[in-house]
């Protein structure tokens, strides 16, 4: 039986035992589904994180792509505050049992 295509974990992260995994993204039919735990005592860590996702994800749009790094992080921004103001999707957020 096989599963999703999964990352491998990052090299910093291998055999350390206090590292916390806190968010799963997949694509599936078009869409997002996530797994994450809250992991933080304020919510703004959340937009560090989202921050800190974006610029890797820029980056790398920069070696693979056309765009530069600064293009594809301005892209980011531009949809992620569209999505914020006018949602296409809100989603739902289920519960998971321990």
């Amino acid at each position: 039986m096989t599963g999703p295509k999964q990352q491998p974990l990052p090299p910093d992260v291998e055999g350390r035992e206090d590292a916390i995994e806190v968010l799963r993204a997949f694509v599936l039919d078009g869409g997002l589904s996530i797994a994450f735990m809250r992991a933080f005592e304020d919510p703004e860590m959340w937009g560090l994180l989202l921050v800190d996702i974006a610029r890797h994800a820029a980056r790398s749009y920069a070696r693979e792509s056309e765009y530069t790094e600064d293009e594809a992080l301005e892209r980011i921004v531009e949809m992620f505050e569209a999505e914020l103001s006018r949602p296409t999707d809100t989603g739902a957020t289920t519960e998971r049992t321990q």
